[in-house]
């Protein structure tokens, strides 16, 4: 039994240098771009609109193309780990970019005025004001992306047992796959408790010392007496008779128009118009050259019908999300005197990716009607439910003790309670949850409609839907029909940013109508 919990934790420690590496270059190449668009208004209007599309993309779907690309270039054990990390990265770096450009943005403009009257660099604005203004949303953030990131882990190296050759020796993911598969499922309980145990020790002893250490930053008091003393130790570097030149009568200076001050959604709104028409161009022409050509043609109407079939079973789990995320979070934030201990709990839960259980739940439903189904619809549903339940609960923050008040002094209960307020109450945390929830269920489906494993025979299937995207994008890597894969990368691309344009974007503008 020992070797087996050695062999599991040798296992973990392999995926979680994985997720440490993944995580610094993310933090690094964040930082980088974050920091260049808030800075330079040219880069904005061409890096923040890129960013935005990328993070609505379901990045896991693009997986067997990176190991296609990534483990050609590198071959070997070293191709399939840059592969995962790779994708990892994928997962961690959008949210960190938008909070570090935020960060910078709502920069007071003294700041930099203040930097460039004493000659300070980019080098030293950088060391002493952009990175130290970020960090506090470069932890905020990456907790976050931690807990992605575990997503994609494990789908990562699940993925990668598909083919013998891609296989990852040594990862949590693997090993747990290989276990379930094979029967053993009281190492496969071990195996989940030493990952939850690994979660656990990851968040006290690595990010909750460092958010202390980083949250003195968010007192605006001690964020301005801190970047001060950075400005002053600049200042007193600077050569004298350089700052005395800088004020004498007949040196003219260059004023600098004041930047502008937006956030990276109102950024994003301003070049909304001219994305929506570069969109449109490009549907065109894709269109025209695909139908064109009738192989092409023939191609396409397969991806359409795999992609109706997937957009079906994704908001089909997203509406049984819906009718028990809302009672739930309700209940949590209006109702109940232990929420704390709840979220707590739903916290530790949560911490457990739904693909860690995927081979369980294919195992336990191999023997009922439509199994492949309803395994698909489980892990569609555990996929996007906890996005869902805590941007609801994140509401109980923004919601004005007023109408706690109001509520317990004229007794507004029932029906009425629910029209009158708990619907508008988390309203917003709804939408919030819907996207990144449904966003979650897309890179759900590679697993879900489509699961494999070497631990059988040679990538035997474990599970398989009749037809979907997911089981497509698969299937067309492992027959070598880069074609087929491409054109179905392109339409649930197209397909996730037209339902974002259309549905979510709207919403929140309507959403923001009603609070104002």
């Amino acid at each position: 039994m020992l070797g087996y919990v050695w062999q599991l934790l040798v296992d973990t420690s392999f995926s979680w240098i994985r997720m440490f590496a993944a995580l610094g270059f993310s933090v690094l190449i964040g930082l980088a771009i974050g920091i260049y668009a808030a800075i330079n208004q040219k880069a904005e209007k061409i890096v923040m609109p890129i960013v935005d599309i990328l993070q609505t993309l379901p990045i896991l779907a693009f997986f067997p193309f990176v190991i296609y690309v990534i483990v050609t270039a590198l071959p070997g054990y070293i191709g399939i780990n840059a592969a995962v990390i790779f994708l990892i990265i994928t997962s961690m770096l959008w949210n960190i970019i938008f909070g570090v450009y935020e960060a910078v943005k709502t920069l007071p403009k003294e700041y930099d005025e203040l930097a460039d009257l004493y000659g300070m660099g980019i080098g030293s604005k950088l060391t002493k004001i952009y990175i130290p203004a970020s960090m506090p949303k470069v932890m905020e953030q990456s907790t976050l992306s931690w807990a992605i990131g575990l997503f994609y882990l494990v789908t990562s190296e699940i993925f990668s047992t598909s083919n013998a050759s891609y296989a990852v020796k040594h990862g949590i993911g693997v090993a747990l796959t290989n276990l379930a598969v094979g029967g053993n499922f009281g190492q496969y309980a071990v195996g989940i408790s030493i990952f939850i145990a690994f979660v656990v020790a990851t968040r006290l002893l690595f990010f909750a010392p460092l958010e202390r250490y980083f949250n003195r930053y968010n007192s605006q008091y001690h964020y301005n007496h801190a970047l001060a003393a950075h400005l002053k130790s600049a200042i007193n570097r600077v050569n004298v008779a350089h700052a005395i030149a800088m004020h004498m009568p007949h040196r003219k200076r260059i004023a600098r128009a004041p930047r502008p001050y937006y956030s990276a959604k109102e950024a994003n709104a301003r070049n909304s118009n001219a994305a929506k028409i570069a969109y449109a161009i490009i549907i065109a022409m894709l269109v025209y050259a695909i139908f064109s050509n009738v192989a092409l043609a023939h191609d396409e109407i397969i991806v359409l019908e795999a992609l109706a079939a997937s957009f079906a079973r994704v908001w089909l789990a997203f509406a049984a999300i819906v009718a028990v995320s809302i009672p739930i979070s309700v209940y949590l934030i209006f109702i109940s005197r232990r929420s704390g201990w709840y979220v707590l709990l739903f916290q530790v839960i949560a911490s457990i990716p739904a693909t860690i259980l995927l081979p369980l739940i294919v195992l336990s439903l191999r023997n009922a009607p439509m199994h492949s189904e309803i395994a698909a619809f489980t892990i569609f549903f555990l996929s996007g439910l906890w996005y869902v339940v805590f941007s609801i609960l994140s509401q109980k923050a923004y919601i004005s003790s007023s109408i706690f008040e109001v509520k317990k002094v004229f007794g507004v209960n029932g029906i009425q309670a629910w029209k009158k307020i708990y619907i508008y109450a988390i309203l917003p945390g709804i939408i919030t949850g819907a996207v990144t929830g449904i966003a979650a269920e897309w890179n759900a489906s590679i697993v879900a409609e489509y699961f494999t494993s070497s631990a059988i025979g040679n990538g035997a299937v474990i599970t398989s839907v009749g037809i979907g995207i997911g089981k497509l994008l698969d299937t067309s890597l492992d027959n070598g029909n880069m074609l087929l894969m491409l054109l179905g990368l392109l339409n649930l691309t197209f397909m996730i940013i037209i339902v974002n344009r259309l549905i979510w974007n709207r919403l929140y503008r309507k959403v923001e109508s009603i609070y104002k």
